[in-house]
């Protein structure tokens, strides 16, 4: 049976293993690896052309996001449909590290919230529970002083209490004892880019997909914006999260709550995953993770509720309680018949859409251990050829000999991972999310599970939200019908792309598979 690899490779004799002459049009990894230093260097140069926007507009954030998603989109094709060698991974990570470096050191423009982060962690080095005081209560005036560039920058510091929770806080509490700086914050979270980077290409190892696909996440250029930009905690979520995959991947119900436990620590919104990793029958998975974030709550529970922080007010204040932030509520609002649906019924239906995904996720549990991963006989087809969610054709990169950096696992299962995908994927499109580091989470996900209605969201939203309608409002309303509407074409095609395959001839040339070098 012919594979989909590089035609162009040769055996230790010298002698081809095709007798004919491979097409001017079939591509050889020397010519990936050009094109994807070309496409790096130009990325790199524009992060550091988002650092001069700060101080001075010259093509201003949307045209530098919008140049940064071309090369994105241009180096992710080719990664995908291309031939690799073992100089293409170097290459990725190389790029990865000097895109980040050149947006490290800056000052964050985009978000204060870093801020916020180094204030309770010096708040608790002067043995103070960062949820007792708002930032400007007159108790914390002695540690203005000798943090003034930390404390003028905290946005909402005279009402809000912190919204952190407690594994956040402790990781606060260590960054700062190290180095109470931004500067340091912001390194911390891209050193966490690093466990996630390691849990991914550990999971593309074992479900058969070659390691350089590891790119989608490492040159995401809302990534670099984000996390090296402007310093997110949604860097150490996504590192846990990864992490749990693995361990659930592994079948380790134990290591599996113990991460998804501390991601849900770090943001709240990793608990929508709990139905997908869950196995039948299990019990140490959910019993862990309740330990642990009781343990967690309890280490900070000298403040009572106001240990929720400033939850409750956050909520009001974007629109969740309110409905006011649900675009696909206020769309809904505006069909005859329907502008007096209210947030309640809306919620109802969000519930229900959820109910269901869970339940697909209870059968897909009740069925564990019938989705082994065996290794693939033909080496170059993609490993990926049924998964599903909610109607995605979800289709991975291919596995190639020479790229792969160990064994498939033999005892791994992948049945969650297209029910975890669809919940994270669910939760950001019913509630429309107003801020670009909430869709981060999605980008690992994405990167084991590639499609395009997924990378026309990422894409789409990074883009929209730099633009003069990433403003509450009319504007913001049209911005999401914009990127909705994109994102429904976009699986328009994927699924006529699943039904007739013919881009799988322009991209991938069908030869006789080389030996290993």
């Amino acid at each position: 049976m012919p594979t989909a690899i590089n035609p162009a490779k040769v055996s230790r004799t010298g002698t081809s293993h095709t007798a004919r002459t491979p097409r001017w049009s079939v591509a050889r990894p020397w010519q990936t690896n050009a094109a994807l230093l070309l496409i790096g260097t130009a990325l790199f140069f524009l992060c550091r052309h988002l650092v001069s926007e700060y101080d001075h507009f010259t093509i201003g954030f949307s045209g530098v996001s919008g140049w940064s998603s071309i090369l994105y989109l241009a180096a992710a094709l080719l990664i995908l449909t291309q031939p690799v060698d073992r100089f293409t991974f170097p290459i990725i990570l190389a790029v990865a590290i000097a895109c980040r470096l050149a947006v490290l050191f800056s000052e964050p423009y985009l978000s204060s919230d870093i801020y916020r982060y180094v204030w309770d962690g010096i708040v608790q080095h002067a043995h103070i529970s960062p949820y007792r005081y708002v930032p400007g209560n007159p108790a914390l005036e002695f540690l203005r002083a000798p943090h003034r560039d930390i404390f003028d920058n905290i946005n909402r510091r005279d009402y809000a209490h912190t919204i952190y929770p407690p594994a956040a806080q402790l990781l606060f509490y260590l960054i700062t004892w190290i180095s109470p700086t931004v500067t340091f914050m912001k390194t911390a979270m891209v050193l966490f880019e690093g466990i996630t980077m390691y849990a991914l290409i550990t999971l593309l190892r074992y479900l058969g997909i070659r390691r350089e696909q590891i790119l989608l996440y490492a040159w995401c250029p809302v990534i670099l914006w984000e996390i090296a930009g402007s310093g997110h905690l949604d860097s150490a979520a996504m590192a846990f999260i990864a992490l749990a995959l693995l361990a659930r991947y592994r079948r380790q119900p134990i290591l599996t709550g113990l991460f998804l436990a501390i991601a849900i620590l770090f943001k709240f919104y990793p608990l929508v995953l709990f139905p997908a990793l869950y196995r039948r029958g299990d019990f140490k998975m959910p019993a862990t993770i309740a330990a642990v974030v009781a343990v967690a709550y309890a280490a900070y529970s000298s403040v009572g509720l106001l240990v929720f922080g400033f939850l409750g007010g956050y909520a009001k204040e974007e629109g969740i309680t309110t409905g006011s932030r649900y675009f696909l509520l206020e769309l809904a609002q505006r069909i005859p018949g329907l502008h007096r649906l209210t947030p309640t019924a809306y919620l109802i239906l969000c519930a229900g859409v959820f109910a269901a995904l869970t339940w697909w996720c209870w059968h897909i549990a009740s069925r564990q251990g019938t989705d082994n991963r065996q290794p693939d006989t033909n080496p170059g087809a993609p490993p990926f050829r049924s998964l599903t969610a909610i109607g995605w054709g979800i289709r991975a990169g291919r596995r190639e000999p020479h790229s792969s950096t160990g064994p498939i696992s033999p005892t791994g299962d992948t049945a969650f991972l297209a029910p975890a995908f669809a919940l994270a994927a669910t939760l950001m499109f019913l509630f429309s999310p107003h801020y670009a580091w909430y869709i981060l989470w999605l980008v690992p996900f994405f990167t084991l599970m590639p499609n395009l209605p997924i990378l026309t969201y990422l894409l789409g939203f990074f883009y929209l939200y730099t633009t003069a309608l990433a403003e509450p409002g009319p504007k913001m309303f049209l911005a999401n019908k914009i990127l909705y509407a994109a994102v429904f074409a976009a699986l328009l095609i994927q699924l006529a792309l699943k039904r007739w395959p013919l881009h799988r001839t322009l991209f991938v040339q069908h030869t006789k598979a080389s030996e290993l070098l």
